[in-house]
């Protein structure tokens, strides 16, 4: 069975194939580890969407350290290169580590974020813990039918409603479930939200307050980014953030995109930790997210 860095690292080959690519070319040369090298290397962090100022910024540390260390390589300045991107990370707590514990799921159409609510579920009651699924995506039919066959999956309750209730009623629902059935975590998906629509934001933002005053487990809100969508699943995230101050993220689809940087872009904007990525399509797919080995698994040994 492959380990867990290695199914990691096959999720993140497109992004480590055009990154440890570069550096391998880089390394075989010889290059000098110069001014030329250093703009060259901007250049193929930017590519792979880690973001200009992020960008600048590890480079410019990469610099310093090459100095300070007298980094003879490439080789050499790829490890620092690890650890510079590693520390990029909020250390901050993952709110599936609490017992009870109430998390909000967020996003837009698309994320992924029906699928991750039902991975979470699975992973959770296969570590032993007993969940209750809401479904506060009153509107989509398939979003019901989806957690539905994940509930079952998992051989655990989801609290349904009539389409087109209020998403906010649904969520005290279920909250008020999981406190009867003294679950040790209630998972409540939310319909995909446009951030550029106001008045479905609204709607979202009020059923995280009734969420957060039913509850009296901690509660928490964690946004669900596609990152084959790069750039725009910032400007996503920051709309989020604004509205709902979200307490973590997952990034999504990872295998899909050669840009996995937007991981480092989108971590850092916001300050909250990466709890969460996906690499593939199945349950085994959605990782608890480690600094050290994404860095790792996305540039390369």
């Amino acid at each position: 069975m492959a380990s867990f860095f290695e199914k990691l690292s096959r999720g993140l080959s497109r992004s480590r194939d055009r990154l440890s690519g570069q550096l391998n070319l880089w390394a075989g040369r010889a290059v000098k580890l110069d001014d030329t090298f250093f703009e060259e290397l901007e250049e193929t962090l930017i590519a792979a969407d880690f973001g200009m100022t992020v960008t600048v910024d590890i480079v410019e540390k990469l610099r310093a350290q090459t100095a300070v260390r007298a980094l003879p390589d490439v080789a050499a300045v790829r490890d620092v290169l690890i650890e510079l991107i590693a520390d990029e990370f909020s250390t901050a707590g993952d709110p599936f580590q609490f017992s009870p514990v109430t998390v909000l799921v967020v996003g837009i159409n698309g994320t992924g974020k029906t699928t991750s609510v039902g991975k979470l579920a699975k992973q959770a009651v296969d570590a032993g813990r007993s969940v209750v699924l809401g479904n506060a995506d009153t509107f989509r039919a398939a979003a019901a039918e989806q957690l539905d066959i994940w509930a079952e999956r998992a051989g655990v309750e989801v609290v349904q409603s009539k389409r087109g209730t209020d998403p906010a009623s649904v969520a005290f629902a279920t909250v008020e479930r999981a406190e009867a059935a003294s679950a040790d975590l209630c998972l409540i998906d939310t319909a995909g939200r446009l951030h550029t629509s106001p008045d479905l934001m609204r709607e979202l933002e009020k059923v995280q307050r009734v969420t957060r005053e039913r509850s009296a487990a901690p509660t928490f809100t964690v946004l669900v980014i596609d990152a084959t969508t790069g750039q725009n699943g910032l400007v996503q995230a920051r709309e989020f953030n604004a509205l709902l101050a979200v307490d973590a993220l997952i990034l999504t689809k990872l295998d899909g995109t050669a840009k996995g940087g937007i991981a480092v872009d989108i971590a850092r904007e916001l300050g909250v930790p990466l709890v969460r990525i996906g690499v593939g399509e199945g349950i085994d797919d959605l990782f608890p997210f480690v600094p050290a080995e994404f860095a790792r698994a996305l540039i390369g040994d």
